[in-house]
């Protein structure tokens, strides 16, 4: 039996890297045979009678293939069908594992075998799958092949943040479309925040009439809208939860509390702790405001809670739980009151039972409260489950205690992190999470004894919006790292395997691009490296092409033009005389294109500048931002690296000899960021001018000022503006130390890119 293991783990890791077949997750099992079948227009589906279910998902295959593939197949429940599709249920089926199902291919047809209706979409999806190799239209033969296949977790999950910045009922769908075809079943929904309330509550309509909308930072100017919001409606959420119920998708909503709660305050100040209506937030971050502890507070929760009950048929109700600065609850006499009458230790202990609370309201009426790890700091109900988002000591901690968890980490899972430092990638926050690290992830800590591991049910990525505000962006930051994320929620990790996960990689592209998805490339683009220093001086330039998997052929051309499969093949380093233009584009071993190309000028201007996303942070801070120009731009560039605690950046490496002047291409950005208690971490520098000044100082940041430009009025000056200093003669390289003295309590100003340029007679 052990040598029989042993034969079947090698086969397995030997598919895991051939990838013979394109499917993504990688089953359970899989077993290869001889012969092929061959679906074509009209190939029956047989279903059983009288199964609604089983039509609704062999009705979702049909219509996939008709998207996708053009083929249009027929149901019949016809059991005497030849050369057919057969969706057969049975309850006593060979995988017994709940959403688990067998799909066999032989050359007469094709057999899916579930216990449960899960199973049976699942055997869909992996079938479809199955059917679109490639972009092609029309008939499709299908290898033969034996699949027993079931989930490693039963929570495999992708929270949207619709909050900060809000998706149409038809984006949101789409997402489900995209989750359902990688076995993903959890769609957690993060509908309230400090910037937006998006479900509709009947009983309490100041919620959207005034939650849903926030006036932005410079409204009506440079792009952004007079007002930015809105809401789903009750038969909207109803038809995204049909819609999702109809993928075998659970959407749980999160309606956070006791803090992110400052458009609850907005619409309804009795409900804060102060009484004060403030605006609905347009700042990204840690906002003041909390719910009150009040009666009336409580009943107003269990109201909405009601409605939100009746739309959402989930067991869990997400309460958030984060970031809840304890601030006004200190500073209010009525709450230190409630602390001492209810015998409290403090403020922590106080979440603690406003989070007792609400969970067993929640119990009362069969469901159970999950929230982020913050809900452990002052105790939480027995039957809580906890989403850790603080790394995995929360997630530890809960599973220690007997709390089932959710492993949600930041920045492990957090698809607002950038996924390549390339100068081209959009918005998002560092540090990089590239695709490989969220294909290495394990959501079982080895700190955790089995008993204690039994209690992690998955694992979820969260798509955070503040930087993402349009579909395009959370599908550019979504996928293919969901792809990777499917893989480590559905397959046993002993038959994954990173190359044969890119392997199976250029089939799931076509898919995307076949559905219109604006999956991110970043894995596969080609970087585009020189010695720009060693090329201005010897008027030739080395120059070395990769890409961040390492994985694919990478085809180039020094004429400028688009590289193409019969454009020379990068096998090593190569030199090219100044001036030249290098495109390199990345392909797959079938020919289809894994990375659009990217262009590299080489020539003076281009050796002698850095665009600002390519300058490093100042030592002393690694926090990073890339930002659009506005905070609710629709484009996808250009952005700007910042560093909202200290606004310096160092151009390492920079030849001066003959440099007489520096040019700086600035742009002024809203300073719409809630630090709470790291406000005072935020480096304020003393200037000279009123709105502060552009200084570069020569190797270190508290090195010789080599220029000093003041920064325009920003009520009379663009967003953008060009800056130009003299530089007094310098030879050799250096550092620049790059800093902005602008007051703290005034605009952000970021760099587009920095020129260093000689004097021309």
């Amino acid at each position: 039996m052990r040598f029989a293991s042993l034969l079947l783990c090698l086969a397995l890791c030997s598919l895991a890297q051939a990838a013979p077949v394109s499917l993504i997750p990688l089953p359970a099992k899989l077993q290869l045979a001889d012969g092929m079948f061959k679906v074509a227009d009209d190939t029956p589906i047989v279903i059983p009678p009288h199964d609604p279910a089983a039509r609704q998902d062999a009705l979702y295959l049909v219509d996939l293939l008709a998207r996708t593939r053009g083929l249009h197949l027929r149901l019949t429940e016809n059991t005497h069908a030849s050369s057919a599709i057969v969706f057969s249920r049975d309850p006593k089926a060979v995988v017994s594992q709940a959403e688990g199902y067998t799909l066999d291919v032989t050359p007469q047809g094709v057999r899916i075998v579930a216990r449960d209706d899960a199973g049976l979409f699942y055997g869909a999806v992996t079938l479809w799958q199955l059917l679109t190799p490639d972009a092609h239209q029309g008939p499709v033969s299908v290898p033969a092949l034996h699949i027993s296949d079931w989930p490693r977790f039963t929570w495999r999950g992708l929270m949207l943040d619709s909050a900060r910045h809000f998706q149409n009922v038809a984006e949101v769908e789409q997402l489900l479309d995209q989750m359902a075809q990688h076995k993903l079943n959890v769609l957690h929904w993060h509908l309230t925040d400090d910037q937006g309330w998006r479900i509709e509550i009947k009983r309490y309509p100041e919620l959207t009439r005034v939650g849903a909308w926030r006036t932005p930072p410079d409204a009506e100017h440079d792009g952004e809208p007079a007002r930015y919001g809105g809401f789903y409606t009750q038969d909207q959420i109803r038809d995204v939860v049909a819609y999702a119920a109809a993928r075998h998708i659970t959407v749980v909503p999160e309606i956070d509390m006791p803090g992110h709660a400052q458009a609850v305050v907005a619409s309804y100040p009795q409900f804060g702790v102060t009484g004060k209506r403030p605006p609905v937030s347009v700042d990204w971050g840690v906002n003041p405001y909390l719910y009150n502890v009040d009666d009336a507070t409580f009943q107003f929760i269990d109201n909405v809670l009601d409605e939100v009950m009746a739309l959402f048929p989930s067991h869990y109700i997400h309460v958030g739980g984060d970031e809840a600065v304890k601030d006004q609850w200190k500073a209010s006499p009525v709450i230190q009151a409630k602390i001492r009458a209810l015998h409290l230790k403090d403020e922590d202990a106080l979440q603690g039972w406003f989070i007792g609370r609400v969970g067993g309201y929640l119990a009362a009426h069969g469901r159970r409260l999950i929230g982020w790890d913050e809900i452990l700091d002052g105790g939480v109900p027995a039957d809580a489950t906890v989403m850790s988002w603080r790394g995995t000591d929360g997630a530890i901690k809960a599973a220690q205690l007997g709390h089932d968890v959710v492993m949600s980490p930041s920045p492990d899972l957090y698809l607002d992190s950038v996924q390549s430092d390339q100068p081209d990638e959009a918005a998002g926050r560092n540090p990089v999470r590239d695709l490989a690290s969220i294909y290495a992830f394990n959501p079982i800590p080895a700190s955790l004894n089995a008993a204690q591991a039994a209690h992690v049910l998955g694992a979820q990525a969260n798509a955070w919006t503040e930087h993402m505000p349009t579909m395009q962006h959370v599908e550019h930051a979504s996928f293919p790292r969901i792809d990777a994320l499917s893989e480590v929620d559905w397959s046993p990790s002993s038959v994954r395997s990173w190359k044969g996960f890119l392997a199976r990689l250029p089939a799931q592209f076509e898919r995307y691009a076949d559905q219109q998805v604006a999956y991110a490339d970043s894995a596969f683009a080609a970087l585009i490296q020189v010695d720009a220093n060693a090329a201005l001086k010897h008027r030739r330039a080395k120059v070395t092409l990769s890409n961040q998997a390492n994985d694919g052929a990478i085809h180039y051309t020094v004429d400028g033009s688009v590289p193409d499969l019969q454009a020379p093949l990068y096998a090593g380093p190569f030199t090219v005389k100044l001036p030249t233009t290098i495109k390199a584009a990345t392909y797959a071993s079938d020919g289809s294109t894994l990375a659009a190309a990217r262009t590299r000028v080489l020539d003076d201007a281009s050796l002698s500048s850095r665009e600002g996303v390519e300058l490093p942070n100042c030592p002393g801070s690694d926090f990073r931002l890339r930002i659009q120009p506005m905070p609710d731009a629709a484009s996808m560039t250009p952005v700007y690296a910042v560093n909202l605690f200290d606004s310096c950046q160092q151009y390492p490496g920079a030849l001066l000899d003959g440099v007489t002047t520096i040019h700086a291409d600035v742009v002024r950005l809203e300073r719409n960021y809630a630090l709470a208690h790291e406000a005072k971490l935020v480096v304020s520098r003393p200037h000279r001018t009123p709105y502060g000044e552009f200084v570069v100082h020569l190797d270190r940041c508290d090195g010789p000022a080599l220029a000093s430009m003041p920064l325009p009025n920003p009520a009379t000056s663009g967003r953008q503006f060009a800056l130009d200093a003299s530089l007094p003669a310098k030879s050799g390289e250096h550092t620049l130390c790059l800093v902005f003295t602008a007051p703290t309590d005034g605009p952000l100003y970021a760099i587009g890119r920095v020129s260093l340029e000689k004097h021309r007679p």
